[in-house]
């Protein structure tokens, strides 16, 4: 434990208070003084009311607990049992009618299905890979799993190219049975073309078909004629047709196909909670900055793989052209939320007036919504 700084009603941590001071504050337009003022009112205010309603809560298992041992050797009669919570407050009268609504929600939340991913945010490997899992090689995806089975077409440390047919030929009916086409399969396609804003697709007998729905035409990259990739959506997730017709899987492919990248993990929940274990200042600020990383597009991470450095960065947006010529732009990482610690955990890492530890899901939200303002 590093020495402490008096703020307020605060004994802080230095670790923690020269990282917010130095590095988080800075940018937010939030000046130092009222931020640790506005810790010091949550702190010192909702601290002892947290503390005595988990007193109330400890009170009211204890009192449910001795009623269960009472009548251990009974039957429970539920209209007993309801009238005895209700008499320790544990149930109380249902209040009148009320309605919430919301605003401003990410169609990540309110109107996409997409997967959701939950990854400690104390690993900044993983953390990254998690914001990039947005975007994903079906190809890649297919080969290494065992969602193609084995049978002749085993993984292995080369190339198979058995099971890279069996991959091509699931993804291709992955493509008839979410964007068909109007006439064929996307097994049978020679080229994909944009013109006059729809898909054309030029199969291999020399026909011309397009989408048979052809608002599920997104967008495109290159030239409208020879695209280097066609983008494709349903239900609200992207498809993109990656082609590339001098790539080593691109080039034996009729239509110049080297992948399909899927829109995948569309959230992600930076976990402060259940994946990790942050039990001191030290700990907290690891996870804080890689969050604060998150947020500023600059968090990066170096490990070892296959004899080289590798270094892991968030992706950039993705940019395409529209089918009515204008500019579409998608997000390249997954739409990150982040989780704190309950009410229950205290942490060292602050300690009130009267020295007891702060409550860490107090401290969680204060720090993490502030260095969401980036």
């Amino acid at each position: 434990m590093s020495e402490r700084i008096e703020v307020g009603g605060l004994k802080v941590d230095r670790l923690l208070y020269d990282f917010i001071n130095d590095e988080a504050l800075p940018g937010t337009g939030v000046p130092a003084e009222a931020f640790w003022a506005g810790f010091d009112r949550l702190i010192n205010g909702l601290g002892p009311r947290n503390r005595a309603l988990l007193a109330k809560r400890d009170d009211l298992q204890r009192r449910i607990d001795a009623w269960y041992r009472e009548t251990r050797d009974q039957p429970i009669d539920l209209a007993e049992y309801k009238a005895v919570l209700r008499e320790i407050g544990y149930l109380v009268p249902e209040g009148d009618d009320f309605a919430a609504s919301t605003a401003n929600v990410d169609p990540e939340i309110s109107t996409v299905a997409g997967p959701q991913l939950v990854v400690p945010i104390t690993n900044a490997r993983y953390a990254l890979n998690a914001a990039n899992a947005r975007w994903g090689s079906l190809y890649d995806a297919l080969y290494g799993t065992d969602a193609i089975p084995e049978d002749g077409a085993e993984r292995g440390s080369g190339y198979n190219p058995v099971r890279g047919a069996r991959v091509i030929a699931h993804a291709r009916q992955f493509l008839d049975d979410v964007v068909p086409l109007a006439a064929g399969s996307h097994a049978d396609a020679a080229s994909y073309a944009v013109a006059g804003g729809a898909l054309a697709v030029t199969l291999r007998g020399g026909s011309v078909t397009g989408l048979a729905d052809p608002s599920k035409l997104a967008g495109y990259r290159g030239d409208a004629a020879s695209p280097s990739s066609v983008l494709l959506v349903n239900n609200g997730l992207h498809i993109d047709i990656v082609i590339d017709r001098n790539h080593p899987v691109g080039r034996d492919d009729a239509a110049g196909i080297r992948d399909i990248v899927l829109e995948a993990a569309t959230t992600t929940i930076m976990d402060l909670e259940d994946s990790v274990s942050t039990v001191d200042a030290e700990d907290k600020v690891l996870a804080y900055r890689n969050w604060l990383g998150l947020l500023t597009g600059t968090l990066t991470a170096s490990f070892e793989k296959g004899g080289r450095t590798v270094e892991r960065a968030m992706n950039a947006d993705r940019a395409y052209t529209a089918p009515d010529g204008s500019g579409l732009r998608l997000p390249g990482i997954s739409l990150m939320l982040i989780r704190n610690v309950g009410h229950l955990m205290t942490n060292p890492a602050i300690l009130d007036r009267d020295g007891n530890e702060a409550y860490e899901g107090i401290i969680d939200a204060m720090v993490s919504s502030m260095i969401a303002i980036h």
